[in-house]
């Protein structure tokens, strides 16, 4: 991806801008949107105050000094097109439109769509509208570009012995309640597919990883080929590295974040104790084995024909149509 601007007072309005509130899953979406449709946006991490924050994005009198410094000089100068993910930057987004700005929102407002010109929502949210776009899963900036950067940054990775299996961790979350005994023994599990086969192992964490989880990651064998990174105490995260050197990756079943991008790859998905995942979330992870871009982690690991799915792109390509951006 290309550098990212930060907006000042002084630098003259963008075409693009791109508002989150700081959050590493809404920051990438607004983003990669963002970028999928101008190559150099400005991003404003907004610094959401009180009272506004506490009812956004509904609006309350004074709601323009919501937002700090960067985001009342975007509204001085409003920017042809703001993108916004979360519920801070819903309000951002509904307060630049009645300022002329077109205004794409990712992720329900929990308030009528009608507030923007578009709402990117996940399918399995549920939310309809004349002007919502659903997609399946969420946005991410993984394409083939992003991958063959990621070759070139962690040219070791590439140079492991193949197959190289990758693992991609969560954590236990109410909609998922997996457990430590299980997690160990799938990791001992991999470990010893790998080094039967001659191969290589890989698992990184995840914000959301325990402690326990991470400790069972230390304790793979040493000597076999691949990397456990836990955290920045094992070095930089090598996470675009492992999507992009992956010949299979096997994901815990309870990110739908971390699913997308793993589903974006040219790699076979196997996901980990799907039967353990409810609510809303299972409906995405149904729809991808439905659509036989994962399967439910077996015996065998067999490869397996996959076609990347890739939905910023398309949302991108949806999105300049309805607002009649140019191309």
């Amino acid at each position: 991806m290309p550098p990212m601007q930060r907006r000042s007072a002084a630098r003259p309005p963008s075409a693009t801008l791109a508002l989150h509130d700081g959050r590493a899953g809404n920051a990438r979406q607004a983003l990669a949107l963002a970028h999928a449709l101008d190559i150099r946006p400005v991003e404003i991490t907004l610094e959401a105050r009180a009272p506004w924050r506490w009812l956004a994005p509904r609006q309350l009198p004074g709601a323009g000094a919501a937002f700090g410094g960067a985001f009342q000089a975007a509204c001085n100068a409003p920017p042809t097109l703001v993108i916004g993910c979360g519920r801070q930057a819903a309000l951002a987004t509904r307060l630049l439109r009645a300022r002329g700005t077109k205004a794409v929102q990712i992720l329900d407002p929990r308030i009528a769509s009608r507030h923007w010109d578009i709402v990117v929502a996940p399918a399995h949210d549920g939310l309809r509208g004349d002007n919502v776009i659903a997609s399946l899963g969420s946005l991410h900036p993984v394409d083939d570009d992003y991958l063959l950067c990621a070759i070139a940054a962690f040219p070791s990775l590439a140079a492991l012995p193949a197959p190289h299996s990758v693992l991609l961790v969560g954590g236990p979350t109410r909609h998922a309640p997996l457990d430590d005994a299980g997690f160990a023994a799938l990791l001992q599990r991999l470990a010893a597919q790998a080094r039967a086969e001659g191969g290589s192992f890989s698992a990184i964490a995840s914000r959301r990883t325990p402690a326990a989880w991470r400790d069972a990651m230390a304790g793979v064998d040493p000597h076999l080929p691949g990397l456990r990174w836990r955290d920045t105490g094992d070095g930089a995260n090598p996470y675009a590295g492992l999507l992009a050197c992956a010949d299979r990756i096997v994901c815990t079943p309870d990110s739908v974040n971390m699913l997308s991008e793993a589903a974006a790859t040219r790699a076979p998905l196997y996901l980990w104790s799907p039967q353990a995942l409810q609510g809303r979330p299972r409906a995405f992870l149904d729809a991808l084995i439905e659509s036989r871009r994962a399967r439910a982690l077996d015996d065998t690991l067999a490869p397996f024909a996959v076609e990347p799915l890739r939905e910023t792109a398309r949302i991108a390509q949806e999105v300049r149509r309805r607002l009649a951006l140019p191309l």
